[in-house]
């Protein structure tokens, strides 16, 4: 049992880290406009992020608990192997300022602790395809909307003058950069959600088919929203300054665009990465003014990251689990 709590702990210690870790998706935009301060920045985004359960079905954890790897393979041994390389390798990443993804960390973890104790059999292929298809799709589905968001908010404001256009995205980059924390906390935390159930069931707390207790909800939101509040200041720059130079009409189009992309992946339950989807949405933005506003170095390195942030998280993964039976 005790080993059951930490778990469980480790789990909400990687929602925590995730929150930090992916704060900067959250405000970078708004933050880098100058339409609030970092502080108020954050303390918006978290209260949007623990809201998120209010809106969305849990379909997002039921993906993670039961669609990466065969659930009646996991054991304790083998979630704190995966939870610890996810935690490694965010925190590795966050130290270099590099916005990687927090699923994608997981999954690699989950699927490499996962073949370490019981081969490739035990890989729910379908769904871990899905999962990678999403590492492009998030991106361009991002990139796509926010260009064309772009398009049709240029053509409106384009009589005006920029001083007015200014005073009004300003306002309603409040409403863009609320609805983008939603689905941060509406997709994200419902992973580390499937994680503590799988633990549950698999150390016979609660019975295979029993719906997800509303503590471990609540106690998730919490945790990333906590996250959020203490942010991740290292990836701001690099998101909201790097990338391209952000006017606050721009920062309202590539936030509602990344809204828009995580509200539907999360209505069909596919965890996908805010990293990806706000990083797209800035492209997208940047590529409107010319190709050469988006600074095409920095956004190799960040799509180098995303490429080998599965691989290199299964391969922590695997070694930590060896490691586990090795020690106990």
């Amino acid at each position: 049992m005790a080993f059951l709590y930490t778990i469980i702990t480790l789990v909400l210690i990687f929602d925590f880290i995730n929150g930090f870790h992916d704060s900067a998706n959250s405000i970078a935009t708004v933050v880098s406009t100058k339409v609030l301060s970092p502080i108020a920045a954050v303390s918006l985004a978290a209260i949007f992020n623990f809201l998120a359960f209010l809106i969305f079905p849990l379909k997002v954890a039921t993906t993670i608990g039961k669609g990466v790897i065969n659930p009646d393979i996991i054991t304790l041994n083998l979630i704190a192997a995966a939870v610890t390389a996810a935690i490694i390798w965010n925190l590795m990443t966050w130290w270099w300022g590099l916005p990687s993804s927090s699923s994608h960390t997981l999954v690699g973890g989950l699927v490499g602790a996962a073949v370490a104790g019981n081969g490739w059999g035990s890989v729910v292929y379908a769904g871990v395809f899905k999962i990678a298809v999403f590492i492009v799709v998030a991106p361009v589905l991002g990139m796509i909307i926010s260009y064309f968001i772009s398009v049709v908010v240029i053509q409106i404001v384009k009589k005006h003058s920029p001083f007015g256009v200014d005073k009004h995205f300003r306002r309603l980059q409040l409403l863009s950069a609320s609805a983008f924390s939603l689905g941060h906390g509406g997709n994200d935390a419902q992973k580390s959600m499937g994680i503590i159930w799988v633990a549950l069931i698999a150390s016979g707390q609660v019975a295979k088919d029993a719906p997800i207790d509303l503590w471990i909800v609540l106690s998730c939101q919490a945790a990333i929203a906590l996250g959020t509040l203490f942010g991740g200041w290292r990836i701001v720059k690099t998101m909201g300054q790097k990338i391209t130079k952000l006017k606050p009409f721009e920062g309202f189009c590539a936030e509602t665009a990344g809204a828009v992309t995580l509200f539907m992946a999360t209505h069909f339950g596919i965890p996908v990465s805010t990293t990806h989807t706000i990083t797209g949405a800035i492209i997208g933005v940047g590529a409107t003014k010319r190709a050469s506003a988006v600074k095409w170095g920095v956004t190799t390195k960040i799509f180098w990251a995303w490429i080998i942030t599965i691989p290199v998280s299964a391969v922590i993964g695997a070694a930590l689990y060896y490691l586990s039976h090795i020690i106990f």
